[in-house]
């Protein structure tokens, strides 16, 4: 790679990996989380440690929250934007990035003018063009393409001949999301395999201190899927579709429309709300049912509980564990003092586990009352938009999966996701006894 590849990694990247670390020789509990493997694996104790704390602790990163009741205050709280402020890095970064200028055509999920790092007015305006397109309805409206793909995804697992294990994310959790979002994006279906890779590529970007490999990967990735939506964007000019993106090109607002490099923000935001959530979701709730056969026999009793039964899970294993904030004023949250540029931490997966609001929140339970209470979706001017997908794609694809494969059981140890803000598996594999298998056992006697 170029020599400007290598300054931006260090300006970004690189220096943050030694901080990292050095606060971690330094007991700093959140650089623990970023550091350590198994505190990484398992981050819950840590999140304990922290929340035992106080409601805000400060930290040699930056204070750290993971009460529910202050990280929701966070989330609310107009006194805090999104976004990275090249102001605040050290005085060495600082001076490499402005050497060294990104490419303006690459857009990824933490480049503006994405939603996850743009604050109004800006923000209010992208929010509301999307939202004209992406309704409820427009979500509802996909019902039956979940359905329908769910069920070929089901239907080709259930085809196979061998009786080895097979990988349940290869072969149904991230297929059936990037099937869904590709028909959301106008993308032709024997693209998918593709959007697969890239975003696999490019999950990384969402975390900090990359290694100079991963940095790489995710670049190139980003790189290629900008080049590919750019030209998507021009054919749907010429050949609108019924699909989202194709409404959002043709798109005609009182103040002005959405240049290609708006347009690629809010697309690779739909991938992610609607993709890299869902894998999540899809995996850990497959995981989790298989590991408590007895919340798998409540759902089968009462299939009424699955809609519940998602938000279990997305609260037991939130797909996003944190998100940060920058304080633009003088507040405080619950008594503790945030000055002007103060960097914030919300632990949205120890929020979801906090003991005043969630009780015993360490236990997995379907019929969780208060379930819903969980903030995995974020809260506040940056919910998660993609949040009615990610829970309809969650309730037809476990439910239909498990209805199916009644007998499903783990065939080894799942393998995690390495990277920090998102939390998952990237590999799962199982053992599966489909309907038409059982019903040729039996017949066989």
């Amino acid at each position: 790679m170029s020599v400007k590849t290598r300054v931006r990694w260090v300006s970004l990247h690189g220096i943050a990996r030694i901080v990292i670390a050095r606060a971690h020789r330094r007991g700093d509990l959140h650089a623990r989380i970023l550091t350590d493997p198994a505190a990484r694996a398992d981050p819950f104790p840590t999140y304990d440690e922290i929340r035992a704390r106080g409601p805000l602790v400060p930290g040699r990163l930056m204070m750290q929250a993971v009460s529910h009741p202050a990280v929701t205050a966070i989330l609310r709280s107009d006194a805090f934007a999104v976004g990275f402020d090249p102001e605040a890095m050290p005085y060495l970064a600082r001076k490499l990035l402005v050497r060294v200028a990104a490419d303006e055509r690459i857009v990824g999920p933490i480049d503006p003018p994405s939603l996850l790092v743009t604050n109004p007015p800006d923000h209010t305006r992208y929010r509301r063009l999307v939202s004209r397109v992406f309704t409820a309805k427009a979500v509802e409206a996909l019902r039956g393409r979940v359905e329908e793909r769910t069920t070929e995804l089901l239907d080709a697992m259930a085809a196979r001949t061998d009786a080895q294990p097979l990988d349940l994310v290869s072969e149904f959790a991230s297929l059936l999301p990037v099937t869904v979002i590709a028909e959301i994006l106008g993308v032709p279906l024997d693209m998918r395999r593709q959007f697969l890779e890239w975003g696999t590529m490019a999950a990384p970007v969402l975390d900090v201190g990359l290694t100079y490999r991963q940095y790489v990967e995710s670049e190139t990735a980003l790189e290629q899927m900008s080049d590919w939506m750019y030209g998507h964007f021009e054919k749907l000019r010429r050949e609108p579709g019924d699909d989202i993106v194709s409404q959002l090109v043709h798109l005609d607002d009182a103040s002005g429309k959405l240049t290609d490099r708006e347009l690629l923000a809010i697309a690779g935001l739909l991938l992610a709300a609607g993709f890299e959530t869902t894998v999540n979701l899809l995996g850990s709730g497959a995981v989790l049912l298989m590991k408590h056969p007895d919340q798998r026999a409540a759902l089968a009793a009462d299939p009424a509980l699955w809609a519940n039964a998602v938000d279990e899970i997305l609260r037991y294993e939130s797909p996003v564990q944190a998100t940060s904030r920058r304080s633009i004023r003088d507040t405080e949250i619950f008594g503790v003092p945030v000055p002007a540029g103060s960097f914030v931490t919300a632990m949205i997966g120890g929020a979801n586990r906090d003991p005043d609001v969630f009780d015993d929140p360490h236990r997995f339970d379907v019929r969780r009352a208060n379930a819903r209470e969980h903030l995995a979706f974020s809260s506040g001017a940056h919910y998660c938009l993609g949040a009615s997908l990610a829970r309809l794609e969650g309730e037809i694809g476990l439910r239909r999966l498990f209805e199916r494969f009644p007998d499903l059981t783990l065939a080894g140890t799942p393998t995690l996701r390495s990277t920090r803000t998102l939390r998952g598996f990237v590999r799962i594999p199982v053992q599966l006894t489909s309907d038409r298998t059982a019903q040729t056992a039996t017949a066989g006697g």
